[in-house]
C-alpha cells in the first residue's frame, strides 16, 4: 500500500500537468476569440467599405485559409492525453471492489475487537493516536452498504446510523436523507427492533411522501409491532429517542467460540498473569548449551509465561537482517492461506487476513544466519523445519484463534517429517496499536517489540498436541505488523528433545 501511496502522488502530479495544459489551450482559444470578436465587428459594419482595401482582403483569406485550421488544431488538441496513459499504466496495480470491501470490513473489525463506536472511529479518534483522518457522511453510508450487501444488518446499522447523525449535523453529502433513512430502518427491523423500525420509517415518509416503498413498509412494521404487543399484552411505547450505539444491540455469534475473551485480550483486558506467577518469570543469558556461536555473545532470554512456558529472546534480528528479510519478501507476498479441513486444498479465509512469502536459506546469507540462529538458540535442528515464513499484517490484519500443529488425522505433507514441534515467531516491527499475540486458553499476551522473538513447543514430549497453545494475531489497529516465523518439526529432535515419561510432559 505504500507503493499506491506513491502512486497516487505521481497521479497527482500529471494531473496537474494536464490542468496547466488545458489552461493555457484556454487562455490562447480566449485570446483569438477577444481578437476575431473586436475584428468581426469592425468588418460587419462596413463589409464592402472594409474589403476596399487590399491589406484586409488579403488578411481576410489569410485567415480563413491558414489561421482558422490552426485554430481548429488547436481546439481538438486533447491535453488529457498524456493523463489518461498515465492513468493506463498505473490502473493494473489500483485496488479493486474486493480490495475496497475487504478494508471496510478490517474497519468492522477493529470496531469489535476494540470496542471503538463509529463516531470515534470517523472522527479518527482511535486510542493513543491523534489523527485528521475522518470519514465523511458519503464514507460512513458506503461502510454501511457494504456490511447490508452481505447481510450483516448489525454493523449496518451502526454506519448507517452514523451517516445519518452527521448529515443531521449539517455535513454536505451527495447521498439523500430519505436514502439513508431507507437503508437504516430495514436493517433496524432486520435487528429485531421493530418500534425503532416504525419510527424512522415514519420519518422516511416525512421526508419523502412519494418514496416507493416507505409506505408499504410502514403498514407492515406497524401490522407486525401490533401483533407483536398483543401476543406480549403490552401497550405501545415510542422508540427510544437515543441514538444507536455500540453495544444497542447484542452482536450476532459467530463460528468462533471464545470471541469474547479473545478480542478481551486483544484489548488487555482480562490477563491471567498474577504477582505471584509472575514473581516466577526471570531474565537470563542463553548460550544453547554452550554452543560456541554462543559463548561469546549468548542470547538474552526473558519469560513471558510459565505454564506453558513461553520465552522472548531479545536482539534476535538487526535492523540491517530486518530491511533484508523484507526486501527479499516483498515481490512475493500474497494472501496468506490455510489448509481446507475438509478438502485438503489450500484457500484464502476471512480469519486469516495477512499477506505471506516463503524464503529459502540458500537465498542469501542473511536467511541462512536467521536460520542458524534459531537451531543455536533452541538447540533443535531446523534440517526438517519449514521454511522462514514472512507475514505482513496490514489494516485491520489478524489471524483468529488457531492451533499451528495439525490434529489427527495429520496432513499428508506432515507424514515424513512429523508434527509442528515448536513455533518461532520473530518481532520485525512495532506497533502503534494492536497487533498482540493472544493465547486464550491461559490469557496470555505477548506484545510486538521489533528485533525480539518468542517461542514456544506446540507439542508435549510424547508428540500429543498441546491444546493450550491455541493463539491469535489479533487485528492491527494502527501501524504495520511484520514477522517471520519458523515452524519447527519432530523429525530429527529425537535425541534433542526426547520422549517424557507420561502423555504430557
Amino acid at each position: 500500500m505504500t507503493d499506491l501511496i506513491h502512486t497516487e502522488k505521481e497521479l497527482v502530479q500529471s494531473l496537474r500537468e494536464y490542468i496547466r495544459a488545458e489552461e493555457y489551450k484556454l487562455a490562447a482559444v480566449k485570446n483569438w476569440a477577444s481578437k476575431l470578436d473586436a475584428l468581426t465587428q469592425v468588418s460587419t459594419s462596413d463589409p464592402e467599405g472594409y474589403l476596399a482595401h487590399p491589406v484586409n482582403a488579403y488578411k481576410l483569406m489569410k485567415r480563413l485559409n491558414t489561421e482558422w485550421p490552426e485554430l481548429e488544431s488547436l481546439v481538438l488538441q486533447n491535453p488529457s492525453d498524456g493523463f489518461v496513459a498515465n492513468m493506463s499504466v498505473h490502473r493494473q496495480y489500483f485496488p479493486d471492489a474486493e480490495d475496497q470491501t475487504g478494508a471496510a470490513k478490517a474497519l468492522m473489525r477493529l470496531q469489535d475487537t476494540y470496542q471503538l463506536d463509529s463516531e470515534a472511529f470517523s472522527k479518527g479518534k482511535l486510542p493513543g493516536v491523534h489523527s485528521n483522518a475522518e470519514l465523511t457522511v458519503d464514507d460512513c453510508f458506503d461502510m454501511g452498504k457494504t456490511a447490508y450487501n452481505d447481510a450483516d444488518y448489525y454493523h449496518a446499522v451502526l454506519w448507517f446510523q452514523q451517516s445519518l447523525k452527521q448529515l443531521d449535523g449539517g455535513e454536505e453529502a451527495v447521498v439523500s436523507k430519505a436514502e439513508i433513512l431507507d437503508y437504516l430502518s430495514y436493517s433496524v427491523y432486520q435487528m429485531g427492533d421493530l418500534p425503532r423500525a416504525v419510527e424512522l420509517t415514519r420519518r422516511l415518509v416525512a421526508v419523502d411522501p412519494s418514496h416507493e416503498r416507505a409506505g408499504g413498509n410502514l403498514r407492515y412494521f406497524e401490522l407486525l409491532l401490533s401483533k407483536q404487543l398483543n401476543e406480549m399484552n403490552q401497550a405501545y411505547q415510542p422508540a427510544s429517542e437515543e441514538s444507536i450505539q455500540l453495544g444497542t444491540y447484542t452482536r450476532p455469534k459467530d463460528h468462533l467460540p471464545e470471541r469474547e475473551a479473545y478480542e478481551a485480550l486483544c484489548r488487555g483486558e482480562g490477563v491471567q498473569m498474577t504477582k505471584a506467577r509472575q514473581s516466577r518469570l526471570f531474565c537470563r543469558y542463553q548460550d544453547g548449551n554452550r554452543n560456541p556461536r554462543l559463548l561469546l555473545k549468548p542470547m538474552k532470554e526473558e519469560d513471558e509465561w510459565d505454564n506453558p512456558h513461553i520465552v522472548r529472546y531479545l536482539e534476535m534480528l538487526s535492523d540491517i537482517e530486518i530491511e533484508k528479510i523484507k526486501e527479499l519478501a516483498k515481490p512475493r507476498l500474497a494472501r496468506a492461506t490455510v489448509r481446507d479441513p475438509k478438502t485438503g486444498v489450500l484457500t484464502t479465509a476471512n480469519y486469516r487476513v495477512s499477506k505471506s512469502a516463503w524464503l529459502e536459506g540458500e537465498e542469501d546469507v542473511v536467511i541462512d544466519r536467521v536460520n542458524q540462529r534459531i537451531e543455536d538458540i533452541t538447540g533443535l535442528t531446523v534440517e526438517t523445519a519449514e521454511l522462514l515464513q514472512v507475514a505482513n499484517y496490514g489494516v485491520g490484519g489478524q489471524y483468529e484463534p488457531h492451533f499451528d500443529f495439525s490434529r489427527r488425522p495429520f496432513d499428508s505433507n506432515l507424514k515424513v517429517d512429523g508434527n509442528r514441534l515448536a513455533t518461532f515467531l520473530n518481532y520485525m516491527s512495532d506497533v502503534e496499536a494492536g497487533g498482540a499475540t493472544v493465547f486464550p486458553d491461559f490469557g496470555a499476551v505477548i506484545w510486538p517489540r521489533k528485533g525480539t522473538a518468542v517461542f514456544w513447543y506446540n507439542l508435549f514430549r510424547s508428540g500429543e498436541g498441546d491444546y493450550r497453545t491455541r493463539h491469535a494475531a489479533c487485528p492491527v489497529l494502527v501501524g504495520s505488523k511484520w514477522v517471520s516465523n519458523k515452524w519447527i518439526h519432530e523429525r530429527g529432535q529425537e535425541f534433542r528433545r526426547p520422549c517424557g515419561l507420561t502423555e504430557v510432559d
